[in-house]
């Protein structure tokens, strides 16, 4: 069943007037999924409008009574998780069970953040001066623009919106154009828990309309997941007009194994790593070090359980692998496996595929230098492989590349498990699990050129979302 979906301007259900939106399935292309009218430049201007509008009254609500809305929203998400989750896997690919999980875990972000008003905000200082207390408090930036991507379109929006709108901003928002049916879904639970008009404004909207958004001039701030490409770019249009910009962009993320690592563990870590959610993670693993003492070893036990993948329908409770998001991406995924296999890959493993709809075969690559497929993300299920002969040359080749998103490190050994966090250059590190995955109360974001700005989740949102004044507080003459 198709759905009607329409953008979120000042409070009302808005159609886009640049023509017709489309949302299909890549598991089965001819079926769609929403349809609507896709927004443009103008609608995009009235978002920001009445974004500044709204922006002074939010600003004043206590933050207990902002956070309010976030928790009846999460209350709304909850209850509506199964349907919701059957319509993520329908527009986006990832399994039903992932599906369903994402859906729940932005109920659990919108939860975390609506209960802010409950945890340390601002410090008090001691003076050199009697009778004088020096307090530092935080204040919103105003109006934020927030341009998300299409593999969490729930989750990762959740995490972007719930931090700006405790913290006492206002949003307007762009989705990715491939899901706008979970962006009408997270309006829609923000919209029935009662969020005044104006706060929150989600414009459905192409690429076009996007730049418009991140270059407008009465944007406060601006927060972006995506490619590397477009990151760089609104990060350096943010700088240019002076304004706070965050990016999360590119990963090529490698787990490790190194020779004392239970390989059952790492094997069964990299699996999840690499292949769930069809490798479509900034955090997913894409790149794979063995010891050359475990190599062999591994990657035959590897080689079974990818044969084992079954890659189909996701709406399947048996496959464990659905499609890319879309034509392109398959086309892009292939072309960067057969590139390597031409430059000399060998194929260690793959898994079977159906011919119709967007699906790749998850394959593993193994190379005998660092060539193209280590360097660049293909955000695919596709891993590629290298040898390493002491844990420093690991630690090496791992640490090769611009991004330095995320890593997993496979030992039983303490000390190469202290070496890692002091030699691996990445913003996360897991020690003996994959390299994807965030826990909403921690940091999140990369090193390197794998972001841009303050980290995301927990309490590090609020370095992004609100900025500091100092107060001197001192009282009259007794």
């Amino acid at each position: 069943m198709s759905v009607v979906v329409h953008s979120l301007i000042g409070g009302a259900w808005v159609t886009g007037s640049e023509g017709t939106l489309t949302d299909t399935n890549p598991a089965r292309p001819d079926e769609v999924v929403a349809t609507g009218g896709r927004a443009g430049a103008s609608e995009m201007a009235t978002g920001v409008r009445v974004a500044r509008i709204a922006a002074n009254d939010w600003a004043r609500l206590p933050m207990s009574a902002r956070g309010a809305y976030l928790t009846r929203a999460a209350e709304i998400i909850e209850t509506n998780a199964d349907a919701w989750g059957e319509e993520l896997t329908r527009e986006e690919g990832k399994t039903l069970a992932e599906g369903i999980g994402e859906v729940r875990r932005a109920a659990q972000i919108l939860r975390y953040y609506g209960n802010a008003a409950d945890r340390e905000s601002g410090t008090v200082y001691s003076s050199p001066r009697s009778g004088e207390q020096i307090l530092v408090t935080r204040k919103p930036l105003g109006v934020v623009g927030v341009v998300t991507p299409f593999n969490f379109p729930i989750a990762i929006p959740a995490w972007k919106i719930a931090p700006a709108l405790v913290y006492g901003n206002t949003v307007v928002w762009k989705p990715a154009a491939a899901v706008p049916l979970l962006a009408f879904r997270l309006a829609q639970a923000l919209t029935e828990a009662g969020l005044p008009d104006g706060v929150l404004n989600m414009i459905l909207a192409d690429s076009a309309a996007g730049e418009a958004l991140v270059d407008h001039p009465d944007l406060d701030a601006v927060t972006f997941t995506g490619s590397t490409g477009v990151g760089r770019r609104i990060a350096g249009s943010a700088a240019a007009r002076g304004v706070p910009a965050q990016a999360e962009m590119g990963g090529k993320n490698a787990a490790i194994v190194l020779a004392d690592a239970d390989l059952e563990l790492a094997v069964e870590q990299v699996m999840l790593g690499a292949f769930r959610s069809t490798g479509q993670k900034c955090t997913a693993t894409s790149r794979l070090v063995l010891h050359e003492s475990i190599a062999e070893e591994f990657l035959a036990r590897l080689t079974v359980e990818v044969e084992e993948l079954r890659v189909g329908d996701p709406l399947d409770p048996d496959v464990t692998t659905g499609p890319v998001v879309s034509a392109y991406a398959q086309q892009t995924i292939i072309e960067g496996i057969d590139r390597a296999v031409g430059g000399g890959a060998r194929v260690v493993a793959s898994a079977e595929a159906p011919e119709s709809g967007h699906y790749v075969r998850p394959t593993v690559l193994e190379l005998s230098a660092s060539t193209e497929l280590w360097f660049e993300e293909l955000f695919g299920p596709v891993l590629a492989v290298q040898r390493a002969a002491t844990t420093a040359d690991a630690f090496r080749l791992a640490n090769e590349g611009e991004f330095g998103l995320s890593a997993a490190l496979f030992t039983q050994d303490l000390t190469s498990a202290l070496a890692g966090i002091d030699d691996l250059d990445v913003g996360i590190l897991h020690v003996n699990s994959e390299s994807a995955g965030a826990d909403p109360h921690v940091p999140f974001g990369g090193a390197k050129k794998s972001g841009y700005g303050p980290k995301e989740q927990g309490d590090a949102a609020q370095e992004f979302f609100t900025h500091t004044t100092t107060v001197y507080l001192r009282g009259g003459r007794a």
